[in-house]
């Protein structure tokens, strides 16, 4: 296995194991044909620092930056991004705190890198605008192959939270619901929580052609699919019962956040919220029809990382709780 890393130097053991694994990475970047996930067994994850991973998967190999328990616990956080995901980085370590936020905390961040435009959903085919040579599989990949690599270096398959933005916030509820056995809590920031919704594909189709030509009937199919219910938060509510949840929005009126954003994202960051917080407010009131305790919040704010840096120090303690993950104290602002 290729691995790019910060951080603490590995330990020969665990080199060891990750060399006799089934599953080999070439320097080209290509899987090898026939790889499996680890089986070895670690004790404890790595304690402390930041790593890029480059992780096999049915899609090839997926960079996936980790930043590891402080001490060595099991839990993780998955953090999602939304649909402008960068093929080279998570926007989470680059545009909120994230990295310093958890630091401290004996729980793994896991920020998997790409997945442009995909809804980190399973695609029934490549899409066919745009030339894509493979099939989205992210469903696939993060309930599966990632948790199934990640159990190589120690960290549980079972004890996981999940938290997504914009794209990835109804990935994050959806993700949830499908694999309770994963998931011990789930998140949204602005996301778009009721897909199946009449007009929602159109909305969506458009903004998927602008953000990289994909094709949305390559994803779910035509409207009315099976998959788009599947796929929607609100419809799938009741698979999440008993999970803690939280849902948040801003209202697309702008505030000292937007200031650094300038006047024509700040435009397009608050016509793009007035709709999450639509959906968000439909998940509220479907939630609250079938008595399941959800917390959801509505400030003022537009579709921005600010605002979802905020929202994810509200976050926090709850995430924390849910994972019986040990919290730290806080690193001073500024610091990585």
């Amino acid at each position: 296995m290729f691995r790019t890393g910060w951080g603490n130097s590995r330990r020969l053991s665990r080199a060891l194991t990750i060399a006799t694994a089934a599953v080999v990475v070439s320097f080209t970047g290509t899987s090898a044909a026939g790889a499996v996930p680890f089986t070895a067994p670690v004790i404890h994850t790595p304690a402390g620092g930041f790593e890029e991973l480059v992780v096999p998967s049915s899609m090839g190999p997926i960079k996936v930056q980790v930043q590891w328990a402080a001490r060595g616990g099991s839990s993780a956080l998955y953090l999602l991004d939304g649909l402008r995901a960068p093929a080279d980085h998570s926007q989470w370590t680059t545009d909120t705190d994230a990295l310093r936020q958890f630091a401290g905390d004996d729980v793994t961040v896991v920020f998997p890198v790409g997945g442009h435009s995909s809804f980190y959903t399973d695609w029934y085919r490549p899409s066919s605008t745009n030339g894509q040579p493979t099939t989205y599989k992210w469903e696939t990949f993060l309930t599966r192959e990632l948790p199934d690599f990640l159990a190589g270096y120690g960290v549980s398959r079972t004890n996981n939270a999940i938290v997504g933005v914009s794209m990835g916030g109804n990935a994050a509820m959806t993700l949830a619901a499908h694999h309770r056995d994963q998931f011990r809590f789930a998140g949204s920031f602005s996301g778009f929580l009721n897909p199946a919704a009449p007009m929602w594909n159109q909305v969506m189709r458009a903004a998927m052609l602008d953000e990289g030509r994909f094709n949305i009937d390559d994803m779910w199919g035509a409207a009315g699919d099976p998959a788009w219910s599947r796929n929607d938060a609100t419809v799938q509510a009741e698979l999440l019962r008993g999970l803690p949840l939280y849902v948040t929005s801003g209202n697309g009126v702008p505030g000292p956040l937007d200031l650094p954003s300038g006047v024509g994202n700040t435009i397009n960051a608050a016509g793009i919220e007035a709709f999450a917080v639509v959906t968000a407010s439909v998940f509220r009131d479907r939630t609250a029809a079938l008595g399941i305790p959800a917390r959801v919040d509505f400030t003022n704010g537009t579709h921005t990382w600010p605002y979802w840096q905020q929202s994810l120090t509200t976050a926090r303690p709850m995430i924390l709780d849910a994972l019986s993950a040990s919290p730290g104290i806080l690193p001073v602002a500024g610091g990585r």
